[in-house]
């Protein structure tokens, strides 16, 4: 106990140990001890000496202190030394460290004094210490994992002591400790938890810790967002105040910024999620005069760095228009634009609140439409995009200031014709307005200004109107300026070209180049007019010729380019300007290598790179303001394509504009057969549509029809059925006689006595129809013995041949009445038992009657069905004969495609060998230069002089290539 009380500041009695040997004893008495309060006393003196013999404590103790994390866990107060005394030694905190060292005795301040001295060395010092004990303790993987364990404690001393030191392993070796936190089992969960603390002492430290953890790691952020982090983070915000609130609204949102930035995946979910609608609260500022502290500012600054996060350009394009158009409809978008158009607001807010808008808007029709919408609370209200403009050009604004009204202008033309040409419809003769400021005339002021950053923004920014327009380039065309009164207008192209050959600043120059280069590019009208005026083309050549200083050269360069252009997009219809004749004036006055030098030297430039890399024009000093981001896209795809033209001759041009028509004529022929050929296909696939059709009409009739057939075969087997029961009856019937009752008829009987009926009735028509034939036949024959008596008593002869057949014709007669009374007679009886039977049978059973309706029914319906049976089958014929006549049609379309696809391969094989044809006759042409160059060398090692004519007279090189050989 004497010990104890040295280390805790008893009265010494001998000499004091050191400071070494007193951690050793500690270290022994932690490692020896067996009672629970003598460790924790050792361990609490180790505590207090940890940030005065950090080195000593952290070499010694470490491994024991692990120990007792491991083995004391029971007892909260010894875990919550330990866990202090580690972070006492990671913890490269220079504040804790200058604090203990105040706190200490005279020992100590000496210690402070010389602080002051190699304060910077002393804290790399520090951190380099911090390195290394942090290194040695993870490199087992399971002290780590005992960490996250002891978090699950809920005691306010162990869980407290183990977020800071855990958040201290983070700071100094980040990347190592994450790695063990992913692998280890609901790590991140456990750390999630810290943020449901009650206490906000440990939830506050939690967000700090997540900060760390998650810098840089995409998987664990992934993770903390479906732990359901950005809930959480949003509730803290919105208890918290939300803008108004302290600095752990600065954390929460730092938080999601790591969460969110470059991880599309968490941006998806957050949007999914709908978590963009509750950022709208963020930015209700309140009144104008509730003041704006520091707090407030910086936390309305992250907020807009997160809104920017969700919008940034370099995000899928699809995600960001998804998030532009879930800010519009939530009202996110004109809450922002209420701020922008605000008074009171710092200029840092405001300046960030423009960028934010300008992403939100940039390359979103809708968000653009509405934008162009708003206008500012002045009287007379002024759209939000004049005042803008006005600030741009006002040299008096800040530089950040006007950069980002000139991001905010590019984005809102950033693929919007609709805008572009609303734009450059403000500078049209017909719809100028002189009582109002528009955006063209602030454009043009700022561009004919004295202050070179205006006239550079006002460049861009109408450059940008013309973007991928030819429409607007051509309007732009027709705009006249008034320079001064009593001089006659000139046009806005020409008073551009007019300000750049005055010699201005070359920030000026130089957005001026770039305004003309937008203007002219694939515009072949804009070309001739600057083609037209003549003191054009030689102010260019002679900026490209002269040997100008390191700040002029980026002129030279732009001026080569603006040349190349002119040259590229000629249409020849100046005569003195036409694509020759232009080529050689460069190869005279500049020469072709010394302009393609001067058209590289854009891509070289320091300020081009940084301009290549973000549409957002970001400038240190408005010295380093030249280059705009869109400018550069141009300039790359142009100078290779310039460079080529450069170097073309007129023969090689020729030729490759014969090659070119020969292709486009194949091309066209290849084309025509294709079309052909897509008719054809259609036409075919139209009667195989067809053939199907009628296959599928065809198969439904024949089911159809076999149906039919099913059910008039059933209706057969009915019918006989039904005929055959009632022949038994009417056989039943006989057999009981006439005097069976009529209630005792049996079916039998009945099914008997039908059918003799029904051969009744069958013999009685077959004796009414042989009666009728005799009725006929005595007709007949009593009309031929009238015509025969008639004749023999009007004849004057007496012929005995007559007499004889009329005595014949009589007997038949006679024979053929008594035949006929006879079969009268035998029809009479049939009648009369048939209604006899009828009588029997009707009134015994009334299931015959029924039956009787029911056959005749069934007859009816087999007539009906007959009938329909003949009719189908006469359609199914139709059908097979057009079937027939389709498949002809069928056979005779696809041998006319065999042909057509034949006659389209040897089209093809023709091309090719035209190609290969062509790259021969390039070869050729290739090898005639060199050995020309080669005889020029040769000839100018003789001395003998070579006239430009020589130089101009190859054709003769490819109608004799012996006579060359032989030279």
């Amino acid at each position: 106990m004497n010990f104890l009380r040295g280390v805790m500041g008893g009265q010494p009695t001998g000499p004091q140990p050191s400071g070494a040997e007193t951690i050793q004893k500690l270290c022994d008495r932690v490692a020896s001890s067996t009672l629970l309060e003598d460790r924790r006393d050792a361990v609490r003196a180790l505590k207090a000496l940890s940030k005065k013999y950090r080195l000593e404590v952290a070499s010694q103790a470490m491994s024991h202190l692990i120990h007792i994390l491991q083995t004391d866990s029971s007892d909260s107060e010894i875990i919550g030394y330990a866990l202090d005394t580690l972070y006492n030694i990671f913890s490269n905190d220079e504040e804790e460290e200058q604090d203990e060292s105040e706190d200490g005795g005279p020992s100590s301040s000496g210690k402070q004094s010389s602080k002051p001295a190699h304060d910077e060395n002393g804290q790399k010092q520090a951190d380099d210490l911090g390195c290394q004990f942090t290194e040695i303790f993870i490199k087992e993987q399971e002290n780590v994992t005992l960490l996250l364990s002891l978090l699950e404690e809920f005691d306010f001393h162990v869980r407290w002591p183990g977020v800071k030191l855990l958040t201290a392993l983070l700071k100094n070796q980040c990347s190592q400790v994450q790695a063990v936190i992913l692998v280890s089992p609901m790590g991140v969960s456990r750390l999630m938890d810290l943020l449901a603390d009650s206490r906000e002492v440990i939830r506050n430290d939690g967000l700090l810790l997540l900060q760390h953890l998650t810098k840089c790691n995409a998987a664990i952020q992934k993770i903390v967002a479906f732990e359901n982090a950005f809930e959480r983070l949003l509730d803290i915000i919105t208890e918290e105040g939300n803008s108004d609130g302290g600095i752990v609204v600065e954390d929460c949102l730092l938080l999601l910024l790591n969460l969110l930035k470059n991880n599309s995946s968490n941006q998806n979910f957050f949007k999914e999620g709908s978590y963009i609608q509750r950022m709208k609260p963020w930015f209700e500022v309140g009144d104008e005069n509730s003041g704006w502290s520091a707090q407030k500012v910086t936390n309305l600054h992250l907020m807009l760095q997160l809104v920017r996060v969700m919008v940034s350009p370099v995000n899928p394009p699809g995600a960001t228009s998804s998030c532009q158009k879930s800010m519009y409809h939530c009202g996110l978008l004109q809450q922002l634009c209420t701020i922008l158009m605000a008074t009171g607001v710092p200029a840092d807010i405001l300046t960030e609140t423009i960028n934010t808008v300008s992403e939100v808007i940039r390359g979103s029709q809708v968000n653009q439409d509405y934008f162009a919408s708003v206008n500012a609370p002045s009287n007379p209200p002024r759209p939000a995009i004049v005042v803008l403009l006005m600030s741009m050009v006002n040299e008096r604004q800040p530089f950040v200031l006007r950069c980002a009204v000139l991001y905010c202008f590019q984005c809102f033309l950033y693929k919007n014709q609709k805008g572009q040409g609303e734009i450059v419809a403000t500078l049209l003769p017909s719809t100028i307005d002189a009582n109002s400021i528009s955006a063209g005339q602030l454009l043009c002021g700022g561009l004919f200004s004295t202050d070179s950053v205006s006239n550079w923004c006002a460049a861009v920014a109408l450059a940008h109107a013309l973007q991928d327009n030819l429409t607007q380039k051509e309007q732009l065309l027709r705009v006249q300026l008034a320079t001064s009164l009593g001089n006659p207008p000139v046009s806005l192209l020409q008073q551009c070209t007019n300000i750049l050959s005055q010699g201005s600043k070359v920030q000026t120059r130089v957005g001026l180049l770039m305004l003309l280069c937008t203007w002219i590019n694939n515009c072949p009208i804009a070309v001739t007019h600057f083609l037209h005026n003549q003191a054009n083309i030689p102010f260019l050549t002679g900026q490209i010729s002269e040997n100008l200083e390191e700040d002029e050269q980026l002129v030279q360069g732009l001026c080569a380019l603006l040349l190349g252009i002119c040259i590229y997009y000629n249409d020849n219809s100046l005569e003195n300007y036409t694509k020759e004749k232009l080529k050689q004036l460069i190869e005279k006055r500049i020469g072709k290598e010394n302009f393609v030098e001067k058209l590289g030297s854009i891509c070289k430039h320091e300020l081009y790179s940084r301009a290549a890399q973000k549409p957002q024009p970001v400038f240190s000093s408005p010295e380093q303001m030249l280059f705009d981001h869109e400018f550069t896209k141009l300039v790359k795809e142009l100078e290779a394509v310039l460079t080529k033209t450069v170097h073309k001759s007129s023969e090689e041009e020729k030729k490759e504009e014969e090659v070119k028509k020969t292709l486009e004529q194949h091309d066209s022929i290849v084309t025509q057969y294709k079309e052909l050929i897509r008719e054809q296909d259609t036409q075919i696939n139209e009667l195989k549509t067809q053939v199907s059709s009628m296959k599928t009409q065809n198969e439904q009739l024949q089911a159809s029809l076999t149906q039919q057939l099913s059910q008039l075969q059933q209706h057969k087997d009915q019918y006989n059925v039904l005929k055959l029961k009632l022949g038994k009856d009417s056989q039943q019937h006989n057999a009981h006689g006439e005097g069976a009752q009529v209630n005792g008829v049996q079916s039998e009987e009945l099914s008997r006595l039908w059918e003799e009926l029904e051969e009744l009735k069958k013999q009685h028509g077959v004796l009414q129809g042989q009666l009728a034939e005799k009725d006929s036949l005595i007709e007949k024959m009593k009309s031929e013995g009238a015509h025969a008596v008639e004749g023999t008593a009007g004849s004057s002869e007496n012929n005995s041949e007559l007499q004889k057949e009329l005595e014949t014709l009589r007997a038949q007669v006679q024979s053929q009445s008594a035949e006929i009374s006879q079969l009268q007679a035998e029809r009479q009886d049939l009648l009369n038992k048939a209604e006899t039977l009828a009588m029997v049978s009707a009134p015994g059973n009334t299931d015959s009657s029924a039956a009787a309706a029911k056959i005749t029914e069934l007859e009816k319906r087999l007539s009906e069905v007959t009938g329909e049976t003949e009719k189908i089958k006469e359609e199914g014929k139709i059908w097979s004969d057009s079937k027939a006549a389709l498949e002809q049609q069928v056979a005779t379309a696809n041998s006319s495609v065999a042909i057509l696809q034949n006659e389209k391969s040897k089209l093809q094989q023709e091309v090719a060998e035209s190609k290969k044809e062509q790259d021969d006759l390039l070869m050729l042409l290739a090898d005639q230069d060199q050995k020309i160059k080669s005889l020029k060398d040769k000839l100018k090692e003789l001395g003998e002089p070579i006239e430009e004519d020589d130089d101009l007279d190859t054709r003769d090189q490819y109608d004799d290539e012996d006579d060359e050989d032989d030279d």
